[in-house]
């Protein structure tokens, strides 16, 4: 309820519901409070949906992300809301910067995002242990390009 209200007074549901209005996607209603754009018909993003404000926007129908085989998809771009509750307008430069961040480190838009990261990479679709590119795994040294991951069966640190 409060993300919604932070969403509405922000300005940032009124975005998103401005780009539905734009491409002619329909409004649903979805689960907490967060309304589902269907049927959004740009090339761009790339993703088969996205979220402004308390806004998912999504290529496909609403009954389809709401499906409990994309719960998970569904609760990421929850999250998503709750951070543009956070933050308002100041939201959209943060989460490019963080993209070319990303991008410049690992060549993925999302793998080292923060705000991906804080709503779940996998869910969202993201690879989730990609290294650092080589130009900048030797700036920063042999340890750089090593997984935090142990082997199956190794003992934990002592």
């Amino acid at each position: 309820m409060t993300r919604g209200v932070l969403t509405a007074l922000n300005g940032t549901t009124g975005t998103g519901l401005l780009v539905a209005l734009i491409t002619r996607a329909k409004i649903r209603r979805g689960r907490h409070g967060v309304l589902i754009a269907e049927g959004y018909r740009l090339p761009i993003p790339p993703a088969s949906c996205f979220t402004v404000g308390s806004v998912i926007i999504t290529r496909r129908s609403a009954s389809w992300l709401l499906d409990e085989q994309r719960r998970e998809l569904f609760d990421h771009e929850h999250r998503h809301a709750a951070q543009y509750a956070l933050l308002g307008p100041l939201f959209w430069p943060a989460y490019w910067v963080a993209c070319g961040y990303s991008y410049a480190t690992t060549g993925s838009w999302g793998a080292r995002n923060v705000f991906e990261r804080r709503a779940g990479l996998e869910a969202g679709g993201y690879p989730t242990d990609l290294p650092l590119r080589p130009w900048l795994a030797r700036l920063k040294g042999p340890s750089a390009t090593r997984s935090n991951r142990r082997p199956p069966g190794s003992p934990s640190p002592g």
